[in-house]
């Protein structure tokens, strides 16, 4: 399995406020992030992959949603984030 526990909580430890945080918005986008790469890797190996290549576009869509809420409330931890996981915009 590519994302056991103690991978979360090193994302959740290096982007949220420690590992057992898992509510904070750069967490979660650091989490998806994380799942889109591999996805993406996934595709490329596999082209037919129709329902993981909708998963991979909702997850997409999920982040971009949470990169929005975090740009209205607070920019500066958006441009860091972004900054931080090289997300292009």
């Amino acid at each position: 399995m590519y994302l056991t526990k103690e991978v979360k909580e090193q994302i959740f430890a290096k982007h949220g406020k420690d590992g057992k945080d898992t509510g904070t918005a750069e967490g979660q986008i650091a989490l998806f992030t994380h799942r889109i790469n591999h996805l993406t890797e996934h595709l490329k190996k596999n082209r037919k992959d129709f329902n993981t290549e909708r998963s991979l576009v909702k997850m997409v869509g999920k982040r971009r949603s949470l990169l929005d809420y975090l740009k209205k409330k607070d920019i500066n931890r958006y441009r860091a984030i972004i900054k931080e996981l090289g997300i292009r915009k």
